[in-house]
């Protein structure tokens, strides 16, 4: 297991107020997949690269509409933080903590 492999406990801070949600990374070889689940639902992850503790990944969105959103983090023991980048709304602070 990568050191950034783990289900984290996340919150994104959206026009629509902070988001909970659970981040799950599962790295092999420079790439990993896993999805963000929240309540408006699950976003499964693309194109996800790791380079050492710094994660990049896209992920569709559906609701509440249609956007590509462009994300990277970096997780550092427990913590991850990151920026997801999402269109004309530009860029939403993504933190988490690892479960144990």
């Amino acid at each position: 297991m990568a050191s950034v492999d783990g289900a984290y406990d996340c919150i994104t801070k959206t026009p629509m107020g902070d988001q909970k949600s659970v981040f799950t990374v599962i790295s092999k070889d420079g790439a990993f997949h896993g999805t963000n689940a929240g309540t408006l639902g699950s976003l499964d992850v693309q194109d996800g690269r790791v380079d050492g503790n710094r994660l990049t990944w896209k992920m569709e969105m559906v609701l509440p509409m249609p956007m590509t959103l462009e994300c990277e983090a970096v997780v550092e023991g427990d913590t991850l933080t990151g920026t997801i980048q999402a269109g004309a709304f530009g860029a939403m602070a993504m933190t988490g903590t690892r479960r144990s």
